[in-house]
């Protein structure tokens, strides 16, 4: 299929101002003017760095899940490994890092699976997402101060009634996976 996503009516920046800057949010403000001349004095974007996850297969073809609590929603929920890209480093070395980090699961084939927007209207990041096969249990947990992740293996019956039952609620998690159940079932 040929490339779909292009800069048509691309908007002019005529001002740009950064109203917070951390490590992992930054909100700026700009003034835009639309192709056919109007003028939008406050639009805002929250700058993030990329953000990497893992539909991961062990050698006995389990899904490695994790379960954490997610302050935003106020729920603990399942979801893929995933984590940040640091600055330098490659999407598919950030996803083995966060893998290995968060489960302790390493090794295994990887491909590239797809890549998102978590919020094409306001967010400046993409979510690179990858599949990895075959994966083993190589270390313990290496976690953040802030984490809190319990790891567990399951069916790929189990993570498609998630899906089905809207068990799983983050978008940029659910879109890999429901192309993954897509393509398992068009073999």
């Amino acid at each position: 299929m040929k490339n779909t996503i292009n800069e048509e009516k691309k908007w002019k920046v005529l001002k740009s101002e950064y109203l917070f800057k951390r490590p992992w949010l930054t909100a700026r403000k700009d003034e835009v003017q639309l192709p056919d001349g109007r003028i939008n004095p406050e639009y805002y974007i929250l700058e993030y760095p990329d953000w990497v996850n893992v539909i991961a297969f062990t050698k006995d073809g389990q899904m490695v899940l994790e379960r954490q609590y997610r302050h935003g929603l106020g729920k603990t929920c399942y979801e893929l490994p995933c984590g940040v890209v640091e600055a330098g480093e490659a999407s598919l070395e950030a996803a083995k890092r966060e893998l290995l980090e968060e489960t302790g699961y390493a090794g295994g084939v990887w491909q590239e699976w797809m890549t998102l927007s978590p919020n094409a209207s306001a967010n400046s990041n993409l979510v690179h997402c990858f599949l990895a096969r075959d994966v083993e249990k190589v270390a313990e947990q290496d976690l953040d101060p802030t984490e809190d992740i319990a790891v567990s293996l399951h069916s790929e019956a189990f993570v498609r009634d998630l899906l089905v039952e809207n068990q799983l609620m983050q978008a940029q998690m659910v879109a890999p996976l429901w192309k993954y159940f897509y393509l398992l079932d068009k073999k």
